[in-house]
């Protein structure tokens, strides 16, 4: 007979049944469901046997990747002087950062729209001499110097 108060069938167990659960999240100090990417692991059949530290891994590289891209969109949706972040956001911030953008290259952010860009050849060119030379008004051509010389002269 156990007299430990610990076997099987005793009323009087000193078990779980006395204290509250404390998820692996909170022990790992996450928000993110350890135990359900846990199980998702095992159901996806990735690999025969899961360690116990995997979903637990898996869960803070996710947990961190989520924080970063909310940051980044944050930022971008503060920069737009609005307090909601939208898909748009959601891309200027990755598609602004060179790890994340390396990461997402093939992904399409639907609603997200592209990155403002001209292409330089595009732009109309600017000639600083043309700009010197020439006057801009025909007022300005006469209060010019050179006109002013060219009257005195002709006087």
């Amino acid at each position: 007979m156990d007299v430990s108060g610990t076997g099987a069938g005793v009323k009087g167990k000193k078990g779980a049944s006395g204290r509250k659960a404390v998820t692996r999240s909170v022990k790992a100090g996450l928000q993110f469901p350890v135990g359900r990417i846990g199980r998702y692991l095992k159901k996806g059949r990735y690999a025969q046997r899961v360690g116990t530290g995997a979903p637990v891994y898996l869960a803070t590289v996710l947990e961190y990747l989520a924080a970063e891209l909310l940051e980044l969109a944050g930022n971008a949706a503060k920069d737009n002087k609005k307090s909601r972040i939208i898909p748009r956001h959601l891309l200027l911030a990755v598609r602004n950062d060179e790890e994340l953008g390396k990461l997402l290259a093939g992904v399409t952010i639907a609603h997200g729209g592209v990155l403002p860009k001209i292409n330089p050849v595009l732009l109309p060119k600017k000639t600083a001499e043309k700009a010197a030379k020439e006057p801009k008004s025909p007022k300005e051509a006469a209060k010019s110097p050179k006109t002013r010389i060219g009257l005195y002269v002709a006087d």
